[in-house]
């Protein structure tokens, strides 16, 4: 998705978060990566954040760790996380605008640690950032160029587990539509030249009545060697 994309939901939606409102019903993928992440910090003094977005995660999670850079590639999801860094009290965070797709301005061996919450999975082409023996994880719906890219950046997985108990529960469809059209690359499903396609949305998401959608995603965990 074009970095024009994520500075317009920045604007639009206040960062990179969704505006759709749904019950959640089982354990989420999300929670439990946010624990592993938890135990994870407080052995590192040197974090980093890979796709922080409007790095509200990166804000809650330097309290478990010495210090963490945030980096992302939309210039207004990182004026939006500077924003919000000025308006705090916490002195252990930076906020940088870089890509993975450049070579990226930090020193090797940097960093003990570094998280992918939903990020660029291309940060693990980037492995020289890590102290040997350093630790990255990450979460996403897809696992295939994660396990393509750790095999040929020398990696040694630690563990790959896949989640997909968790129901996002719709009230309605315009909550569904709006959930649909803060989806990457997905159209705007709330417009009326989309009712036909939000129709067969509608139809492929039905569980026991009701307008649902399963959480599917992976947490990986592998260590640089």
């Amino acid at each position: 998705m074009s970095m024009e994309w994520y500075d317009m939901i920045a604007q639009r939606n206040g960062g990179y978060k969704g505006r759709a409102l749904y019950t959640l019903e089982g354990n989420s993928a999300e929670d439990i990566f946010e624990e592993w992440l938890i135990k994870l910090l407080p052995q590192y003094t040197s974090v980093l954040d890979a796709g922080c977005g409007h790095g509200e995660f990166t804000l809650k999670m330097s309290e478990y760790t010495d210090h963490i850079i945030g980096f992302d590639n939309s210039e207004e999801m990182i004026k939006i996380a500077q924003n919000s860094l000025h308006s705090s009290t916490i002195t252990n965070v930076e906020f940088v605008c870089i890509s993975t797709k450049e070579k990226m301005p930090f020193e090797d061996k940097q960093f003990g640690l570094i998280y992918d919450r939903r990020g660029p999975t291309s940060i693990i082409e980037h492995g020289r950032l890590l102290q040997k023996g350093g630790v990255m994880i990450g979460i996403h719906t897809d696992i295939t160029k994660v396990r393509e890219r750790l095999e040929r950046n020398a990696f040694k997985v630690i563990k790959i587990e896949e989640y997909n108990e968790a129901l996002m529960i719709f009230s309605d469809e315009k909550e569904f539509a709006i959930f649909l059209s803060d989806i990457p690359g997905n159209p705007d499903y709330t417009q009326p030249e989309y009712r036909e396609q939000l129709e067969v949305k509608l139809k492929e998401n039905q569980v026991d009545g009701r307008i649902a959608v399963r959480e599917c995603k992976y947490i990986w965990q592998a260590i640089r060697s």
